[in-house]
């Protein structure tokens, strides 16, 4: 018998986040049988910002968010002119 794949777990802090015109949805999530959490970040355009680092709960992963929102602003999170899309075949 093969074992299962572990669930996704997804913090009651994950949803919609807007301020100063820029909306993005923020993932808080973690493996059922793991204690660290991952943060994401997902912009308008679905671009996809994830932290390298994990948290220990899933406050500190919003509090990261936060901070960062804090420092840099919500601008941070929108696609930037210097992405070079993949050429198409």
């Amino acid at each position: 018998m093969s074992k299962r794949d572990p669930n996704l777990v997804t913090s009651g802090l994950s949803g919609s986040q807007s301020k100063d015109g820029v909306s993005v949805e923020v993932n808080i999530f973690r493996l059922e049988d793991e204690g660290q959490w991952t943060l994401e970040v997902v912009n308008e355009k679905g671009s996809s910002i994830v932290w390298d680092d994990q948290f220990a709960d899933d406050d500190a992963a919003f509090r990261a968010f936060e901070q960062v929102v804090a420092d840099e602003g919500m601008a941070t999170f929108l696609d930037s002119a210097n992405v070079i899309p993949f050429p198409g075949q």
